[in-house]
C-alpha cells in the first residue's frame, strides 16, 4: 500500500510526463531483484483503475472519476448498482453490464447523467468481487450436457453443467452447484454439482434451499457445541450471593404458544404514592457466552436468529437457548434488571438496573393474558386466580405507556402480517392475518419503555454502546408520499428543517379503519428509512424516542448481547469505568453494528422469501378461483394486488384489459387508452388465479372484471 501511495503521488506531480515502467524503476532505484515486485505493483494500480498505459506504452493517472458499489440485476439484463452515501441508484443497461452477477461488486463509470425522470447511466468496467461462487437451482439433464436453473432469477445466467461434473444429480433435482467459470463475453458461467439438496416435492426442501442459496450458517461446528454442553443447566450457587434474590415474587413470561426461547420476564406493582413500578428482567447470557469464546465468535457471524416456517436458524445454539437461558418456568435463572418508578403519565420518574436471580411462577401465552384481561374464559380466570389483579395492572400501565407514546408521534402502523398453516410434511395448507391482541401491545411498551430507559442512561454516561437508529426520512420521500396521500385527501405537513413523526402519526389516526387504512400504512412505511445498528446515537423516528437501543433479545440479537456485556462491566465496576475500557468497547460497538446490520439484511431477506416461497405454494391449488382484492402498487410493468388473507400477486398489463394502459409515474395511476378507465393505489379490484409457483416466489392474477 506505501508503494502504491508513493507511485501516485509522484504521478500526481505537476512536472511528471508520462513515462514507462523502466524509466520510473530508475527514478525510484528500484534494484534488480526488487523490479517483478515493482511491476506488479504498477500492474495492480492499472487493475484498480487508478493509471493507464498509453499507445506508446507509458503511464499517467486515470483522470476519470470510476465508483465501485453493489450491482441489483433485473431479469431482463439491465440492473442498477447502489453507491455509499448516494441516494439514487445508477441504472446500468444490459450491453453494459460485463456480465456481472446479481450483488456483485464492481467498478462503474458515469455515461449519462441524471435527468428530471431518468437516472444516472453507468457502465460496468470492473467487476471487484462476485457475490456468489455456488449457486442453488434445478438441475436439467439433456444427456451429453446439463445446466442448473438458478432460485435467484436475477443472478442472469444459467450455469453450464459438463457431463463429468453432473456428479450423481437426477433431472429436476434440487441441487448447489460451484461456478468454474464466470460469464463473459455473451457466454453463460459454467459450474460442476458439488451437494444434492433433494426432489421438489420432498418435505423441507423448499426452506433448505433458501437456506443454501443464502450460505446460512444452519449447524453449529462441534466445538461450539461441545462449548455449550459444558454449561450446566443450573445457576451456580457460589453467585447467587452477588445477586438481587427475586425468586419469591409473581415474575411471568408472556410469548407466543410455541416460543421455546424466553428471554423476558415482567413483574408490575403500585407504590403507595400511586406511581407502578415496572421490572424487567432479561436473561444475562453475557454471564454464559464469554467475550472471545468459541459461543461468541460464532453469535458474531450469525448475528441474529433466523426464524423459518419450519426450522429455526438460532444465534446460540438450544443448550443455551432453550436451556440454561431461557427463562423457563419453576427455574433458578441469572437475569439482567431493570425496575423503573413510572407515574400516572407514563413517565420513567426514576429507575435502577441490576443483576439479580429470578424464578418464573407462570409461563403465560399472548391468548392466555387476553382472556384474562378481556374477562372472556372462565377456565382461564380459574386457572389463574390468583393472579388476575396483576395482569389487570399490567393492562392499565401498558395503556398509559402507548397513549403517552402516541402523543408523543409513536407510528403505530398495524400492518398485519402473516400466518402460514403447514401440514404435517411442511407443506402450505391456509395463509391468514396473524391476530394480535393488547397482551401482545403489554410486552411490546414494556420492552421498549425497558431499551428507551436503558439507551438514555448509557448515552449520558457516554458508554461505549449500539443503538438501534431509525433515522428521520428524506424531504424528496416525503414529498412522493404526499403526492400520492393527495388522491385520498390527506397531506404530511412537513419541510426540510420540521420533520416529525407526529405529522405521520396523524395521518395514521385519520385513516383508521377506513378502507384505504392498509395502502396508506404500507406507503408511509416505504417512506420511512430502514432501521439499523450504530454506535452513535440518532433516535428513533418510528418510536418517536430520541435514545433507544435493543436490549431485550440477547438470546437472538448480537447487539442486545454486546450491550449486556458493556451494562454488567458498569454495574460491576460501579460505573468507574475506565478508558481503556472505552476505548476498546468503543472500537467494537462500531465493528459489530456494522456486522450486525448487515446480518439483519439478510435474516429480513430470508424470513421474507421464506413467506413467499410458502404463499405461492398455497396459491398452487387456487388456479381458476376469483378473490376480492386491493391494489396494492402500481408500476411499469403491471399492478399488484393485496388480498385479504395477506396474499399478493401481480397482474401483468397484458391480464389488466383489452386495451394499452398509460402509467402516470407521478401519480402511479393506470389510464385505459380507449376507455379512461383509471386504476390507482387503494383500488378494490376482483382478480383470478392464472399462476403460481413457488420456485419463482411468484403469483400471478387476471383482471376477472374485465376478462
Amino acid at each position: 500500500m506505501e508503494k502504491e501511495k508513493m507511485i501516485l503521488e509522484f504521478m500526481n506531480e505537476e512536472k511528471y510526463v508520462p513515462m514507462k515502467i523502466k524509466e520510473m524503476a530508475q527514478i525510484f532505484q528500484v534494484p534488480k531483484d526488487k523490479m517483478e515486485e515493482f511491476k506488479e505493483t504498477i500492474k495492480k494500480l492499472e487493475d484498480d483503475y487508478k493509471i493507464e498505459k498509453n499507445r506508446k506504452g507509458k503511464y499517467k493517472l486515470i483522470t476519470k472519476k470510476y465508483l465501485s458499489g453493489i450491482y441489483r440485476a433485473n431479469e431482463k439484463g439491465f440492473g442498477f448498482v447502489k453507491i455509499d452515501n448516494k441516494e439514487d441508484e445508477v441504472f446500468i443497461p444490459k450491453e453494459n453490464n460485463k456480465g456481472a452477477l446479481n450483488q456483485d461488486e464492481v467498478l462503474i463509470e458515469i455515461v449519462k447523467e441524471a435527468k428530471e425522470n431518468e437516472k444516472e447511466e453507468g457502465k460496468i468496467i470492473k467487476i471487484i468481487k462476485h457475490e456468489k461462487t455456488t449457486v442453488v437451482g434445478t438441475f436439467v439433464n439433456n444427456k451429453n450436457f446439463g445446466f442448473v436453473i438458478p432460485y435467484d432469477k436475477k443472478l442472469g445466467t444459467d450455469i453450464f453443467i459438463s457431463k463429468k461434473n453432473f456428479g450423481k444429480a437426477k433431472n429436476n433435482q434440487k441441487v448447489v452447484v460451484q461456478i468454474t467459470k464466470f460469464p463473459e463475453k455473451g457466454k453463460n458461467a459454467e459450474g460442476k454439482v458439488i451437494e444434492i439438496i433433494g426432489n421438489q416435492d420432498e418435505a423441507g426442501v423448499d426452506m433448505l434451499c433458501l437456506v443454501k442459496e443464502y450460505n446460512l450458517p444452519y449447524e453449529f461446528p462441534k466445538y461450539v457445541i461441545d462449548e455449550a454442553k459444558q454449561l450446566k443447566n443450573k445457576v451456580d450457587k457460589k453467585d447467587i450471593p452477588n445477586r438481587k434474590d427475586l425468586r419469591d415474587k409473581n415474575i411471568f413470561t408472556i410469548d407466543g404458544e410455541d416460543a421455546k426461547d424466553l428471554d423476558d420476564a415482567v413483574c408490575v406493582e403500585k407504590t403507595k404514592e400511586g406511581n407502578y413500578l415496572l421490572d424487567v428482567h432479561i436473561a444475562d447470557v453475557s454471564y454464559y457466552v464469554k467475550e472471545n469464546s468459541n459461543l461468541d465468535n460464532e453469535a458474531i457471524i450469525r448475528g441474529t436468529s433466523i426464524y423459518m416456517f419450519d426450522r429455526v436458524i438460532p444465534m446460540l445454539p438450544t443448550e443455551l437457548s432453550n436451556g440454561i437461558c431461557s427463562l423457563n418456568q419453576g427455574e433458578d435463572r441469572f437475569v439482567l434488571s431493570i425496575t423503573m418508578e413510572i407515574n400516572s403519565k407514563g413517565e420513567v420518574i426514576s429507575h435502577n438496573i441490576y443483576k439479580s436471580i429470578i424464578n418464573v411462577k407462570e409461563r403465560m401465552s399472548y391468548t392466555d393474558v387476553n382472556k384474562i384481561i378481556e374477562n372472556s374464559d372462565e377456565k382461564i380466570l380459574k386457572k389463574y386466580e390468583k393472579y388476575i389483579d396483576e395482569f389487570k395492572l399490567m393492562e392499565e400501565l401498558a395503556l398509559i405507556l402507548k397513549n403517552r407514546r402516541l402523543k408523543n408521534g409513536y407510528l403505530n402502523l398495524e400492518i398485519p402480517e402473516s400466518k402460514i398453516i403447514l401440514d404435517e410434511n411442511g407443506k402450505a395448507i391456509d395463509v391468514k392475518k396473524y391476530e394480535t391482541t393488547f397482551a401482545n401491545e403489554i410486552i411490546e411498551q414494556f420492552m421498549l419503555t425497558a431499551n428507551e430507559t436503558i439507551a438514555e442512561k448509557f448515552y449520558w454516561l457516554e458508554a461505549p454502546f449500539i443503538y438501534r437508529v431509525h433515522e428521520i426520512p428524506d424531504m424528496e420521500k416525503i414529498s412522493e408520499l404526499n403526492k400520492f396521500l393527495f388522491n385520498f385527501g390527506y397531506r404530511i405537513k412537513a419541510n426540510k428543517d420540521n420533520i416529525h413523526p407526529k405529522a405521520f402519526s396523524d395521518i395514521i389516526d385519520k385513516v383508521k379503519d377506513k378502507p384505504e387504512e392498509k395502502v396508506v400504512s404500507n406507503l408511509i412505511l416505504r417512506t420511512l428509512k430502514v432501521a439499523n445498528y450504530e454506535s452513535e446515537n440518532k433516535g428513533h423516528f418510528g418510536i418517536a424516542s430520541k435514545y433507544y437501543c435493543h436490549f431485550t433479545s440477547p438470546i437472538r440479537r448480537y447487539p442486545d448481547l454486546f450491550i449486556h456485556r458493556v451494562i454488567s462491566e458498569y454495574i460491576d465496576l460501579g460505573y468507574n469505568v475506565d478508558n481503556k475500557f472505552k476505548e476498546k468497547y468503543t472500537k467494537l460497538a462500531e465493528k459489530y453494528a456494522k456486522t450486525s446490520s448487515e446480518r439483519e439484511k439478510v435474516a429480513q431477506k430470508v424470513e421474507r422469501e421464506s413467506l413467499d416461497i410458502k404463499k405461492a405454494e398455497y396459491m398452487e391449488n387456487k388456479i381458476g378461483e376469483i378473490y376480492e382484492g386491493i391494489i396494492s402498487n402500481i408500476t411499469q410493468f403491471g399492478v399488484f394486488v393485496e388480498l385479504e388473507n395477506t396474499v399478493e400477486g401481480l397482474i401483468r398489463f397484458e391480464n389488466l384489459g383489452n386495451e394499452y394502459f398509460i402509467y402516470d409515474e407521478q401519480h402511479k395511476h393506470l389510464i385505459g387508452e380507449r376507455t379512461k378507465t383509471v386504476y390507482k393505489i387503494g383500488d378494490k379490484i376482483t382478480v383470478k388465479v392464472i399462476e403460481a409457483r413457488k420456485e419463482l416466489r411468484r403469483i400471478s392474477f387476471s383482471n376477472q372484471e374485465v376478462f
